[in-house]
């Protein structure tokens, strides 16, 4: 058989140099028989690795007319994490989201990792979360690891939404402002704050006086719009978008 039919049948499924010949031999030449055996073999391969911890992978982001795509792709090692095959096919995995939409876009990503991206890079893959966000004004920030990101809708102002995207993947907060953290979230940090306060040997009409300044400190690490700006931390994020007459409208934190 010609080189050019092994590297084509290579180039077609990702399949290292010795399986393509192997499935070339069985197949008596037959591009197509091959590369359906290649694709057999690589859900055999995904069945095998299936139960294997994937807690590595990358994020990747695409973005059109308005829409940005998030994706996340789960791998074993942090080798396979950093390979330009593995990040090249997440960012295509994020085009793909924006193409099919999330309804369809997980039936069709599970069965290229099983059928074809398995066999190409050699470990358990799993697809992780996925989204789709719409905004006039979208400010994306990836680490240069790609496993940590944060995203930034507002109703306007370009460099603050990227800024502010920046702020999120560094400091990672949970909710947009102190009224949405849940009831039992601030009861439990209060019955904490009170254990610690009591092994201090603090009387109870101390703790009582301490405990709103423990809150408010509490709302100032996890809430976005109390969280002093990354880029200056002298200001909050909250004062950072009245200053610029700007409105956030949503945000997301990613990571890995």
């Amino acid at each position: 058989m010609s080189l050019e039919v092994i590297k084509k049948v290579r180039q077609i499924t990702g399949a290292g140099m010795v399986d393509v010949k192997k499935a070339l031999d069985e197949a008596n030449g037959d591009e197509s028989k091959a590369i359906e055996i290649l694709r057999k073999a690589g859900a055999k391969t995904a069945a095998k690795k299936a139960g294997r911890s994937a807690s590595e992978g990358v994020i990747a982001f695409a973005e059109e007319n308005g829409k940005l795509a998030m994706v996340t792709l789960n791998c074993e090692t942090d080798f396979v994490a950093i390979n330009e095959d593995f990040i090249s096919a997440v960012n295509d995995f994020a085009k793909k989201l924006l193409e099919l939409g999330k309804d369809n876009f997980k039936v069709w990503a599970e069965d290229e990792i099983k059928n074809n991206l398995i066999v190409k890079i050699g470990e358990n893959l799993q697809l992780g979360e996925f989204d789709i966000l719409e905004g006039e004004v979208i400010g994306t920030y990836l680490h240069s690891n790609k496993k940590v990101a944060g995203v930034t809708i507002l109703s306007a102002n370009q460099e603050i939404a990227k800024d502010i995207a920046m702020h999120i993947a560094a400091f990672g907060p949970g909710y947009v402002r102190p009224e949405d953290v849940p009831e039992s979230v601030v009861a439990k940090e209060k019955e904490i704050y009170t254990e610690q306060l009591k092994a201090e040997g603090k009387p109870v009409e101390i703790i009582e006086k301490i405990m709103s300044g423990k809150i408010e400190k509490f709302y100032s690490e996890v809430c976005l719009l109390k969280q002093a700006f990354v880029k200056d931390d002298k200001i909050t994020v909250e004062k950072l978008l009245a200053d610029n007459n700007v409105e956030l409208v949503d945000f997301k934190y990613y990571s890995l």
